[in-house]
């Protein structure tokens, strides 16, 4: 697929003919195949035991008879069809009511390699005759042959072996099916003969990883004839929906923003932000150390959200569910009445239950489930005990990736040590359009907490430190932080030229109230 530059804002599609595709209907993969698997080819799922391979040809005849209305035949040498019924059913996978609407035939081939025995000719005729009977029984579109290789067991000629795949590959060409053959990871080779790799037109590698104790399942496209793909190791994740593969990022920084401003759910905060607050699917980041009001500040805006009756999808990654609500009731946030009208949801899981890849992809799938229009993560920071700072952040481009295609305001917690200034720990600061920094300060035997914005993009912003207290009111910030010889502040909106100084109470500091909210004198 070749791009060529249009308005200057988007990519658009070159007018050369392209590979005829076949569309998987795998979350994810039609995506980074540019369209699906190559329609009336063969292509090889490649893996070591307990890949996915199976699956991923179940899924390929599921979606495409359940989506598609296209028939599939799937030839099977290990696992009879009840035994492959009964293990894709968790996945909502009913292959019997398929078949009874002759949109599925499955296959069962015994072969006992303690009955095999190499004399005469070796042919596959007899494997023709059989798999053409099926397609054509039920008009099949689409073909899956399960570890073929068990036809080959105990077969040493290697000449013979390569042609008669490479028959085999041709013979379903002439057939018109879109066929995936499916193979065991050899010692040093993609499968244990070496050979189908060569043969297909499309080469897909899974693979089951661990490290650190944390597994993770990852997609690489090795080849693809005639068309372009993506070339990374993709994350996938197999679950009660099936397959769903995460693209590493999008395809090219072509995603659409808005002018709209959404309140942060702190009025004085909405002052500092141009008196508008956020962008709309903006990035927002909250950092600063432990118990400085992250959090209260992340639930101000989920509460803000859920006020304009739009959703909000809440990750926790150090706190429970409960004890979010309990400690937001605290100070006048009541999140468990939008949770029981259906605009706010949580999911609460130790960064450490998988891996870094799985966390994100989870994330899609809650997204796709629930469609919000506001994501908290909280905190962002807790990500380091899964991966890297250099992982975290390559984990971070791609949500942020994703969730600006689908204009949904994303605000980040992250925890920032008092021995580090400001964003060192992740670095992903460039990627955020709104940055703001929370923290303590300590002056005249008193701790208080101040706010100021870093940065704000495509806005005007206040410079000032603000001061503010967590009551049972929520969050108030109050006039410009004073230190105890001078205001630390910049100028703010509607502030006097000059030195952009507040007026004082004649002895350096600002009047601010204590904590029963009177004022110094």
């Amino acid at each position: 697929m070749a791009f060529r530059l249009d308005d200057g804002s988007r990519p658009a599609r070159s007018a050369l003919p392209s590979l005829p595709k076949t569309p998987t209907g795998i979350v994810g993969l039609d995506e980074i195949t540019n369209g699906g698997l190559p329609t009336g080819r063969t292509t090889l799922i490649c893996g070591s035991a307990g890949a996915g391979k199976t699956l991923f040809g179940i899924e390929f005849l599921v979606r495409g008879a359940t989506q598609h209305g296209e028939p599939g035949v799937f030839f099977a040498f290990e696992e009879t069809a009840d035994e492959l019924a009964k293990n894709v059913a968790s996945l909502g996978f009913n292959l019997g009511q398929l078949a009874a609407k002759n949109l599925l035939s499955i296959d069962h081939i015994l072969i006992d390699r303690s009955e095999i025995q190499e004399t005469g000719e070796y042919s596959l005729d007899g494997l023709f005759v059989r798999l053409g009977a099926a397609i054509d029984g039920i008009g099949a579109r689409r073909v899956v042959i399960d570890t073929p290789e068990t036809l080959f067991a105990g077969f040493e000629n290697q000449a013979i072996l390569r042609s008669e795949l490479a028959r085999l590959f041709r013979w379903l060409k002439t057939k018109g099916v879109t066929a995936i053959v499916t193979g065991e990871r050899g010692e040093g080779t993609l499968t244990r003969n070496g050979l189908e790799e060569y043969v297909s037109d499309c080469v897909i590698q899974l693979d089951h990883q661990v490290h650190d104790q944390i597994s993770t399942r990852r997609l690489r496209i090795v080849k693809y004839r005639g068309s372009t793909h993506g070339t990374n190791d993709y994350p996938f994740l197999i679950n009660e929906g099936g397959i769903s593969v995460l693209p590493i990022t999008s395809l090219g920084l072509y995603y659409e923003v808005s002018t709209e401003r959404v309140s942060t759910g702190i009025a004085a905060l909405d002052d500092m932000l141009d008196g508008k607050g956020y962008f709309r699917g903006s990035s927002v980041m909250i950092s600063g150390g432990a118990g400085t009001g992250k959090t209260s500040m992340a639930a101000s805006f989920a509460d803000a959200t859920c006020r304009r009756k739009e959703k909000c999808l809440y990750v926790a990654l150090e706190e429970s569910t409960s004890q979010i609500r309990r400690n937001m009731r605290s100070i006048g946030i009541d999140l468990e009445r939008w949770t029981r009208k259906g605009l706010l949801a949580f999911s609460a899981e130790r960064p450490t239950v998988f891996g870094l890849e799985m966390h994100l992809i989870t994330i899609h799938k809650l997204i796709e489930e629930f469609q919000p229009s506001a994501l908290i993560i909280d905190p962002i920071s807790s990500l380091l005990s899964t991966g890297s700072p250099a992982e975290v952040k390559a984990m971070m481009v791609r949500l942020l990736d994703f969730l600006k295609t689908r204009q949904i305001t994303a605000i980040l917690t992250s925890l920032t040590p008092a021995e580090l200034r400001e964003d060192q720990q992740i670095g992903v600061s460039s990627l955020i359009d709104t940055w703001l920094q929370v923290r303590d300060m300590e002056a005249a035997g008193e701790r208080n907490r101040a706010m100021y914005i870093i940065k704000s993009r495509g806005m005007r912003h206040s410079k000032q430190v603000r001061e503010f207290q967590i009551s049972d009111n929520g969050i108030q910030l109050l006039e410009m932080y004073s230190g105890p010889t001078r205001v630390v502040a910049g100028p703010g909106f509607g502030a006097a030229p000059g030195n952009g100084t507040a007026p004082s109470n004649g002895r350096g500091n600002r009047p601010r109230p204590r904590a029963g909210g009177r004022r110094t004198p």
